[in-house]
């Protein structure tokens, strides 16, 4: 019965709005299965009005670049929302601070910085995600992440469809998470940076991106840093816990660890998400059981 009023639903709707919709492209690791409903809202009109006629009444899955999730590869049953490309905008207001859409990539973010010689976003450059993503797990890199720009984010409530913004201020950032709720979902935020030459923005987002080439695996099916530095427990990189408990050749089926850097995790063929699954408990397990580390995976794992 609720299916049938969703697809009522959606035929009002000027945003697409598909049904078994195969959303195994639509992430880094190349895995996953068919959602239920595929929502695009290219307005926000149209989010409001989703939200306010079922956000309470189905799951909700909010789909950004993909590169830090896994997905099940089996039916899931509810709504896929990916944000269309009118919540990518990108702005500059007065005082050196720029509002962006929740759906703009970092690296748009930053390239839109440089071009108006305004640092502090650099590091953005090396973050594969949006900035919907990097607000939800505060993303970060060489030292810096998005509590330190951040000036408010505007969020909608999934179970009602109320926006509001709320200042960087009232929100508690820790590493890789921060304490705002999980039905609010991200459609903008405001940064604040510095004026800065552009040369010298350029000289470090090339020095950051030559860091990552150098250290990162590239070009291949991966969901980016698989598991979070554990830094109340040991002053280790997980990537050392990782290398000296567990074999660089261990694979499940087509799950495989990269050679590059092992808190990576690579998608080597046809892996299922099973396998992967297999793969990070596997990790783990013996981190624990060697090191008394306790892991927590920094990608999301969606089952």
């Amino acid at each position: 019965m609720l299916d049938q009023e969703i697809l009522h639903f959606s035929k009002n709707l000027k945003s697409k709005f598909l049904s078994n919709y195969n959303i195994k492209k639509l992430n880094w690791f190349n895995i996953g299965g068919i959602a239920k409903f595929y929502f695009k809202p290219d307005n926000l009109n149209d989010l409001v009005q989703f939200f306010q006629n079922f956000g309470s009444k189905v799951n909700i899955f909010i789909l950004g670049a993909g590169s830090n999730i896994l997905l099940n590869d089996e039916l899931f049953d509810g709504v896929v929302i990916k944000l269309g490309k009118n919540f990518s905008n990108i702005s500059l207001m007065p005082n050196n601070i720029i509002v962006a859409g929740a759906a703009a990539s970092d690296k748009k973010l930053s390239d839109f910085a440089l071009n108006n010689s305004i640092g502090g976003f650099e590091f953005l450059s090396c973050i594969p995600g949006t900035v919907g993503g990097g607000l939800k797990i505060n993303s970060g890199c060489y030292g810096k992440e998005f509590k330190d720009i951040l000036v408010s984010v505007q969020v909608i409530d999934k179970k009602n469809g109320l926006i509001k913004t709320i200042p960087s201020s009232k929100i508690n950032f820790e590493y890789r998470k921060s304490d705002l709720h999980k039905d609010y979902i991200y459609l903008s935020a405001s940064f604040k940076g510095k004026k800065k030459k552009r040369e010298d923005i350029e000289k470090e987002i090339n020095n950051m991106k030559k860091k990552k080439i150098i250290s990162q695996p590239s070009n291949i099916k991966t969901g980016g840093s698989t598991f979070k530095n554990p830094k109340d427990q040991t002053s280790e990189k997980v990537w050392e816990l990782i290398k000296k408990s567990v074999s660089l050749d261990t694979s499940f089926g087509g799950a495989s660890i990269s050679k590059k850097h092992c808190n990576f995790l690579v998608n080597t063929g046809n892996a299922s998400f099973k396998e992967m699954l297999k793969l990070i408990q596997f990790i783990k397990k013996n981190v624990k059981s060697k090191t008394g580390v306790t892991l927590e995976t920094e990608i999301e794992i969606i089952n």
